[in-house]
């Protein structure tokens, strides 16, 4: 395999999407080599264009999750929209949608009417809640999604829950729809038929939430909110230094606690204390071990704690601000940023995860509403006049 070639070139998706779980997921295919053709409401597309304006007039959530995208404006509510993506659907390897709930099926849209006529086609259906059961048709936003799978009550302090400050649900159901068509593909290399896959907001949360719902077993009291500290193992979480500064630090057994004592704290005897010397016993007295660990920490600065910590090869960490993430040296050492192009001009981008040695990522450019229509509808064989009179009653 040279470096040009990705392992899914030659494969065609079609995206009904908007927002931000189908979007992640169809950038992904993209990134591999995939074509992805967008399809996007005729002037405005995409509402999540329209979120904010704080990458150069171009709204942040989009430009994160739509590189190397082609833009086909269709209104679907026209007839001749409809067949155009009918028409794309025959040939396509997959279809991705996150329409409300059974927009897709009243166009003929599902996988029973497309399969008919392209055996081989793969349709992702992303919605809250799934295709069948009695949440089937409650619309579902990422905020709610976490609330429902119980994200909200193990995440926040003990007085109030906090939301996760990214799109947790919508790129947990993003995630999994990637790697469901992927494995799709692979399934059919075998069979050589196409699948369906039903992916749930809920359902893709509810797995991440695999640990507090097990520690949670048979009604066994939950995880408690703890801020940023671990809710069960300490200490585990930030810790205010003397200049200020605060340093996240970990521990993750009895040795680790031990070293911990004698060479950061600077205090042996600590670790035998009958308060302290398990830690069932520190998470039951996490108050006392704050304050004496503050005091110690009080006559140092961020530095000398994490040249401390790293000495004694105690997990830590910085708090970064997003700007000391763009900045951060890791990644540009590394060499994982990229400039990607868009309509406002060349912006950076972080390459996929996972550095591979046998192909390069694809990091095209960020398309504007409606920019590949007219070359799509001649790939389709669609001449001039043809073109005209769908621009003509605006269903491109």
């Amino acid at each position: 395999m040279t470096p040009q070639t990705r392992p899914l070139d030659g494969i065609t998706v079609i995206s009904l999407e908007h927002a931000i779980a189908a979007p992640f997921c169809t950038r992904q295919l993209a990134d591999l080599g995939a074509r992805v053709i967008k399809v996007e409401r005729p002037g405005v597309g995409d509402f999540a264009r329209a979120y904010d304006q704080r990458v150069d007039g171009m709204a942040s959530h989009f430009v994160w999750v739509n590189r190397s995208k082609e833009s086909l404006t269709l209104d679907l509510k026209q007839p001749a929209a409809l067949a155009v993506l009918k028409q794309l659907l025959e040939t396509a390897d997959v279809l991705v949608q996150n329409l409300a709930p059974g927009a897709a099926a009243r166009m003929g849209l599902g996988y029973a009417e497309l399969s008919a006529t392209n055996p081989k086609l793969i349709v992702c259906d992303i919605s809250g809640y799934g295709d069948d059961g009695p949440y089937r048709d409650k619309k579902a936003y990422d905020l709610l999604i976490q609330s429902e799978a119980g994200f909200l009550s193990v995440t926040g302090t003990p007085d109030e829950p906090c939301k996760a400050g990214n799109s947790v649900a919508d790129i947990a159901a993003g995630m999994y729809a990637y790697s469901s068509i992927l494995a799709a593909l692979l399934q059919r290399g075998k069979t050589g038929r196409g699948s369906h896959i039903d992916v749930s907001m809920l359902e893709s949360l509810a797995e991440w939430m695999g640990y507090p719902m097990y520690y949670a077993y048979g009604g066994a009291t939950p995880p408690p909110r703890s801020a940023a500290s671990h809710a069960t193992i300490y200490p585990y979480g930030p810790f205010a230094a003397g200049d200020g500064g605060t340093v996240m630090l970990g521990l993750q057994n009895e040795r680790e606690w031990v070293i911990f004592c004698k060479l950061v704290l600077q205090q042996p005897g600590l670790a035998t204390d009958v308060r302290f010397d398990s830690n069932a016993r520190r998470n039951e007295h996490r108050e006392a071990l704050k304050a004496i660990i503050l005091t110690a920490f009080a006559g140092m600065s961020t530095a000398e704690v994490t040249t401390r910590l790293d000495e004694a090869q105690i997990a830590n960490a910085r708090m970064n601000s997003m700007a000391e993430l763009w900045a951060h040296p890791q990644l540009k050492a590394r060499d994982r940023w990229r400039q990607v192009a868009s309509p406002v001009g060349d912006i950076p981008a972080l390459l996929p995860p996972g550095r591979i040695n046998s192909f390069d990522y694809r990091m095209d450019p960020i398309p504007a509403v409606g920019q590949h229509t007219r070359a799509i509808l001649r790939e389709l064989g669609q001449g001039d006049d043809a073109v005209a009179a769908l621009q003509q009653t605006n269903a491109i």
